[in-house]
């Protein structure tokens, strides 16, 4: 099967990221840097052609029943349980989680996903719109192109990323629910700010942010440092968003606990990189 062409699913005469110098491309470069100033989180509605979004459905209908499933309870950082400190805790704070992930081994050469995830000018978009120095593809074999498959019920609490960057494709939304939902810049490289996440799991918070994404939109988010979640959906038809991620050192994947959690299985390389991280946050 021939590799797909991403040109052929970008809607270019509206974003002409193919022509990185032009007026278009730069103005369009520059709204997305405002919006991600403004809060670590920039849209760009109707990025992929209304025409070819059942193309999309169609790959992640073809894979979504090779999801890990996962039915657990998790806080918003992944790790256990500590009992020395207070019950009010964030890192105390447990939530219901049902979800699935594909992951990123399930597509392969002849996936659209990740014809467009190494396209030479999508990261570079990417990049240009963080505007960062360092910038590369997440280093793991099971998390750099995945779709999050979310069925009835299911959804996704409140929660920190593991990498820096996070751009998110929503292919199909469920019957009803599944809005996103966010508080830009909920903690900094060296500090947690545990008191404001707690405001948040206490429903006291007046930072939290939504947002209802169309299939064809591109999100781009700064989400480890804002904390967010997906709300639970209803209905029987499924909610399907592909997840590309990009990090700021070049070697980084997940760590093993998290990784079990999300995908069901461990790999050598996430043994061996274990503890490697561009910072020192709990996640």
């Amino acid at each position: 099967m021939l590799r797909p062409d991403a040109r052929d699913f970008v809607d270019l005469q509206t974003y002409p990221i193919d022509t990185p110098d032009s007026s278009e491309c730069l103005k369009l470069l520059s709204s997305l840097r405002a919006q991600l100033k403004a809060d670590g989180c920039a849209v760009l509605r109707g990025f992929i052609r209304a025409e070819r979004i059942a193309d999309l459905v169609a790959e992640a209908d073809g894979v979504a029943a090779q999801g890990h499933r996962s039915f657990n309870r998790t806080n918003a950082y992944f790790t256990t349980d500590n009992p020395d400190l207070p019950e009010s805790h964030a890192l105390r704070r447990f939530y219901d989680r049902s979800n699935s992930f594909v992951p990123a081994d399930k597509f392969g050469a002849d996936s659209i996903l990740r014809s467009l995830y190494e396209w030479t000018f999508f990261p570079a978009l990417i990049q240009s719109a963080l505007n960062e120095a360092s910038f590369h593809r997440y280093a793991d074999p099971l998390a750099d192109v995945i779709v999050n498959v979310a069925e009835e019920g299911g959804g996704f609490p409140w929660h920190f990323d593991t990498n820096n960057y996070t751009v998110t494709l929503a292919i199909q939304n469920g019957s009803e629910g599944g809005e996103f939902q966010y508080c830009p810049n909920l903690r900094t490289p060296d500090h947690e700010n545990y008191n404001g996440v707690e405001a948040v799991l206490d429903g006291g918070s007046d930072r939290i942010k939504t947002l209802e994404l169309q299939p064809g939109d591109l999100q781009i988010f700064k989400g480890r440092y804002s904390l967010h979640r997906v709300k639970p959906l209803r209905g029987a038809r499924k909610r399907y968003v592909a997840i590309f991620s990009y990090v700021e050192e070049p070697d980084m994947v997940g760590s093993p606990e998290r990784t079990l959690q999300l995908y069901g299985r461990v790999l050598p390389i996430h043994l061996e990189r274990a503890g490697l991280r561009a910072d020192a946050l709990i996640d």
